[in-house]
């Protein structure tokens, strides 16, 4: 059975900063990239970073230079580092495991969503 599961949300003032982590099990960790959706209210879900097998990142522009995303294969997780949090960055985080298909990826499994609220 494939779980992730994330942790690290809470309430940070605006400038402030979190780390969100996604433990996975279920899936050889190893073998598949791993991405960062948000979703605020009335708004779609985005991927906001993606960070390949081989440990090659991007980002949404809305968070490039404050956000950066990594892995670490010995434990089975994915992180997320967010600083200079913005109000605008308040939503809920999910964890994706990204399959590897030829010419793209498909987002094979979910986390079951960190809040993140930025105010003051």
């Amino acid at each position: 059975q494939v779980q992730l599961v994330e942790s690290g949300g809470g309430l940070v003032q605006p400038g402030g900063s979190l780390r969100l982590s996604c433990a996975a099990s279920g899936i050889i960790f190893s073998s598949n990239a791993m991405g960062w959706y948000r979703q605020a209210p009335g708004k779609e879900r985005e991927l906001v970073a993606a960070v390949t097998v081989d440990g090659r990142a991007t980002y949404a522009d809305s968070v490039k230079g404050r956000f950066t995303i990594s892995r670490d294969n010995a434990k089975n997780t994915a992180y997320l580092q967010m600083n200079s949090l913005k109000p605008e960055d308040t939503a809920v985080y999910y964890c994706v495991a990204r399959i590897v298909l030829a010419g793209g990826y498909r987002d094979a499994y979910w986390g079951q969503g960190t809040q993140v609220t930025v105010a003051s």
